[in-house]
């Protein structure tokens, strides 16, 4: 099967917005995450397993509001009581998953094709994402995530750094051009650069 990128048609690399006379270390930088292993993990409530005995990755499952458990090729985002979302450049992590979690206490599915994900980097990011998002952006520090809708799409932000200000915005692939142009239109006052 061929992968195709949730935003094929209308992603096109340059400078956009008022970058004019603007250093371009300073633009914001806005890219498509393509080929990440999206697995969404929920412990059903009749389970009694431990989250302390389950380990993938080197990481945890936690069950603290917005955290996030990170190492370089893997991120657990906590989506809510006992639901998380794993993201991993490791695709064969696919395998150890479902030999970790027992299905009669986990449903473990494979959201990988039905993403698009935006990354946000620049001092202004946060700036970008007030404007459609009504979450407080001042709160949200590394290794935090929220869900949200941004501009009326519902949407899951990673924060994946705060030296510079570094984000990655989930959603519905089926809202991925919506989404890109809405993150593109409120990135235009700053200035930016699609990598």
């Amino acid at each position: 099967m061929i992968s195709i990128s949730a935003l094929e048609n209308i992603y096109k690399k340059g400078l956009f917005g008022d970058h004019e006379d603007k250093n371009e270390k300073d633009l914001l930088k806005v890219s498509e995450v393509k080929n990440l292993l999206i697995i969404q993990i929920v412990q059903y409530k009749n389970s009694s397993i431990s989250l302390k005995d389950i380990n993938i990755a080197g990481l945890n499952l936690n069950n603290e509001a917005l955290k996030v458990n990170s190492n370089n090729d893997t991120r657990i985002l906590w989506c809510g009581p006992k639901n998380w979302l794993l993201i991993s450049t490791k695709k064969d992590l696919l395998k150890i998953i479902n030999q970790t979690f027992n299905k009669s206490d986990f449903a473990i599915t494979d959201l990988s094709h039905s993403r698009a994900i935006i990354e946000l980097e620049g001092i202004n990011s946060k700036e970008v994402l007030k404007k459609g998002c009504p979450f407080n952006f001042n709160e949200l520090i590394k290794d935090k995530c929220v869900n949200s809708l941004f501009n009326g799409i519902t949407v899951t932000i990673d924060m994946i750094d705060d030296n510079p200000n570094k984000v990655r915005i989930f959603a519905l692939r089926s809202f991925g051009e919506s989404l890109y142009h809405s993150i593109t239109d409120a990135c235009l006052e700053f200035g930016f650069k699609n990598t």
